[in-house]
């Protein structure tokens, strides 16, 4: 990994957004079935929001900045590429429908759950 992105990745650890930091108190520590999730990996050479590698999972917390993004669908083509699924999470929906995210990633979660 380039030192540059490891420097980037630890930047965007310690600037959380506060949707970010509300995902990862969640995730955080196995808190979230035993499952281990990571923050801000660095994977090819984009940086991942949340990464949960025994499932080969990437959860990517968008803002309105993500809306059709061209740059996304090229940055998701690397992912899959390494063997991941990604599923892309809204902040609004995280601030209003908790349950229903969190629902969302232990489907994604699951072997037979396919691409979320």
């Amino acid at each position: 990994m380039k030192p540059r992105l490891r420097a980037f990745a630890r930047r965007l650890r310690t600037g959380s957004t506060e949707d970010e930091a509300t995902l990862w108190a969640l995730l955080r520590n196995r808190r979230f079935a035993e499952y281990k999730f990571r923050r801000q990996v660095p994977i090819d050479r984009y940086i991942a929001d949340f990464v949960c590698h025994s499932a080969k999972l990437v959860v990517e917390l968008d803002g309105s900045q993500h809306v059709e993004s061209e740059r996304d669908v090229i940055r998701d083509a690397a992912i899959v590429g390494h063997g991941y699924r990604i599923l892309r999470v809204w902040n609004n929906k995280l601030t209003h429908h908790r349950s229903g995210v969190l629902d969302a990633v232990w489907h994604a979660l699951q072997p037979n759950g396919g691409p979320p």
